[in-house]
C-alpha cells in the first residue's frame, strides 16, 4: 500500500509541487493523475520512488517511510517500482532483449556488467516480459528501429523484467498517436490485472483515463481536488480539476 498523510513538497524556487496531500492506494489498483500541466502530477509519481524528497508529511510503501531510506536498502526499495517515462529511455543502437536487460543490471556483479554476460534463465525472463506486451518478434531488432509504440512497450518489458510491485508511469502514451496510445494503455491495463500490479499514469488524455483506469486522482495547484472511481467523472469534477470551478453539488462528485 502506498499512504500519503499530509504530504507537502516545496522546490527550492518556492514552488509548491504538492500542498498538503492525503492518499492511500492499495495493492493493485490502477490508478489515473489527470491536471493541468504543473498542476502536481509529476511531483506526486516522483515522490513515491524517492525520485524527489517530500518537505513534510509522511509517505510509506508497504510500511516503509521512503524518506528515512538510505544506500543499499533505498536501492532495494526502489527495485520494487518500475518507472517508466514519456522518452522510451532505450539505448536505441542495440537489441530489443539487452534493452530488457538493462533492468538485471543493478543487481549483477561488475564483471558481468563490464563483459555483458547475462545468464540464461535473465534471457528467458527478458523474453516472456515481451511476450507479455507483444513484441516477442522484435527481440533481437535494434531498438532504432521500432515505431514509437513498440519502443514504449520496450520500455515496459523492461520494467516488468524487474519483478515490480509497483509501476509508475509518468506521461507513457504522450509521444503517441491516438490508435497507438490506446494499445500501451492496453497493455498497461492488462498487466495490472494478471499480474495484480499496481499502475500508477500520469497522464493529459481525459477520455484514456477514463477508458482504462479504475480511479482518477485530479490535481489542481498541488492539491487533490477529486479522487474517485473513474465512473464518477462528471463534468463538473473536469471543471473542477481544469478550470477551478466548484460544483454545485460537490458530495456527488
Amino acid at each position: 500500500m502506498i499512504e500519503f498523510k499530509d504530504v507537502s513538497k516545496v522546490y527550492p524556487n518556492g514552488v509548491v509541487g504538492l500542498d498538503n496531500v492525503n492518499l492511500k492506494i492499495e495493492q493493485g489498483e490502477f490508478v489515473a493523475i489527470i491536471g493541468l500541466s504543473g498542476a502536481g502530477k509529476s511531483t506526486l509519481l516522483r515522490t513515491i520512488n524517492r525520485m524527489h524528497d517530500i518537505t513534510s508529511g509522511t509517505l510509506t510503501v508497504d510500511g516503509l517511510e521512503v524518506k528515512n531510506l538510505k544506500g543499499k536498502e533505498l536501492r532495494t526499495f526502489r527495485r520494487k517500482i518500475g518507472m517508466i517515462f514519456q522518452s522510451f529511455n532505450l539505448v536505441t543502437r542495440t537489441t530489443v532483449i539487452r534493452n530488457v536487460l538493462m533492468a538485471k543490471v543493478p543487481e549483477m556483479p561488475f564483471w558481468r556488467v563490464l563483459l555483458g554476460v547475462f545468464k540464461k534463465e535473465d534471457k528467458m525472463q527478458a523474453l516472456e516480459s515481451l511476450d507479455k506486451v507483444g513484441i516477442l518478434d522484435k527481440a533481437y531488432i535494434r531498438a532504432d528501429q521500432l515505431s514509437g509504440g513498440q519502443q514504449q512497450r520496450v520500455a515496459l518489458a523492461r520494467t516488468l523484467a524487474q519483478n515490480p510491485e509497483i509501476i509508475l508511469a509518468d506521461e507513457p502514451v504522450a509521444a503517441l498517436d491516438p490508435v497507438t496510445a490506446k494499445q500501451v494503455m492496453s497493455d498497461f491495463r492488462k498487466i495490472n490485472q494478471d499480474m495484480n500490479i499496481s499502475i500508477l499514469i500520469n497522464i493529459h488524455h481525459v477520455e484514456l483515463a477514463l477508458e482504462y483506469a479504475d480511479r482518477i486522482i485530479g490535481i489542481r495547484a498541488g492539491k487533490i481536488v477529486y479522487d474517485g472511481p473513474s465512473e464518477n467523472v462528471t463534468q463538473d469534477v473536469l471543471n473542477t480539476i481544469y478550470e477551478g470551478k466548484i460544483p454545485e453539488k460537490t458530495e456527488e462528485a
